[in-house]
């Protein structure tokens, strides 16, 4: 009996000790002073980031795609996430937010509400952005206009429908390690930030783990499609196969070296990145072209 007594102390301990470190942890204000966004410069951020690509209705065209009412949804192992509106309505979107808020809910996965959000989010990724382009782009979606159509809950099975696992899964995958780590040369670096934070490639092209925490170890090296039809392609060296110049003319123009023409979720990522600056496309291309091989 008293074995089971200690076992069962040693059991609260743990799981005290879990729930304590798996608590949402914020940002506080003065991570942000000094702060002041530049809305151009947001514009930016916001095609980089691809922000429209997921919150827009779906279907969107043309100036419809800045209504970020939400609604498109996104399978997965876990269930179907369908994101949420992030308009500037103050009641159904985001409009409310302050500049903490988002920076909050896009660097640590933590809503204004001190909940996990679930990492459909990829704050993953954009973990590794710069304050001050979160700044930048909270100046920009300002500009954003209002729609009132309220977000649809996520459609995840018991145990993943539980915002409270999300704080043990932060605890394993959530930090702002670059997958191409070491002294890189300006261009490949800035490569980087935009492949790896801001268009948050390996959300895609990385293959997950059981936890659905992405492998580094095999870092773009293709994974299967959560709509589980087909494959997100290895776009590391050895198996694209392409040049610099090929890369900046498929992000340019959705034209591959062959003449076949991008398709699928793709596609916005190509207009997003022809929506920045030419510099940008060839820092990526050259960012693709370090990465390690991954047969």
């Amino acid at each position: 009996m008293r074995l089971l007594r200690w076992l069962f102390v040693l059991g609260l301990i743990t799981a005290g000790a879990v729930w304590f470190l798996a608590r949402p942890k914020p940002m506080t204000e003065p991570a942000l002073a000094g702060l002041a966004g530049d809305v151009a410069r947001g514009e930016l951020v916001f095609w980089g980031a691809g922000c429209a690509s997921c919150h827009m209705a779906a279907g969107a065209k043309g100036e419809a795609q800045l209504v970020l009412s939400g609604g498109q949804r996104f399978p997965s192992d876990f269930g179907t996430f369908i994101a949420p509106n992030i308009s500037q309505d103050p009641a159904q979107g985001i409009g409310g937010w302050s500049l903490l808020d988002l920076a909050n809910a896009v660097t640590r996965g933590v809503s204004p509400e001190g909940e996990h959000y679930f990492p459909a989010l990829p704050y993953a990724s954009y973990a590794k952005m710069e304050l001050q382009d979160v700044a930048d782009l909270y100046a920009y979606l300002k500009t954003l206009p209002a729609d009132p159509t309220p977000s649809a809950e996520h459609e995840l099975a018991f145990p993943f429908s539980r915002r409270e696992a999300v704080g043990v899964w932060k605890l394993l995958f959530l930090n702002d390690d670059w997958a191409l780590p070491g002294n890189l040369t300006p261009t490949v670096a800035r490569g980087r930030y935009i492949a790896e934070a801001l268009a948050h490639c390996g959300e895609c092209h990385t293959p997950r783990n059981l936890m659905g925490g992405m492998d580094k170890s095999r870092w773009l090296g293709g994974a299967p499609n959560p709509t589980g039809e087909g494959k997100i392609p290895n776009i590391t060296p050895g198996k694209l196969g392409w040049t610099a110049p090929d890369i900046v003319q498929y992000l340019t123009t959705g034209f591959t070296p062959d003449f076949d023409v991008v398709g699928g979720h793709m596609a916005h990522v190509v207009e997003n990145m022809a929506r920045l600056p030419e510099s940008d496309r060839q820092a990526v291309a050259e960012y693709l072209l370090a990465v390690p091989n991954v047969e």
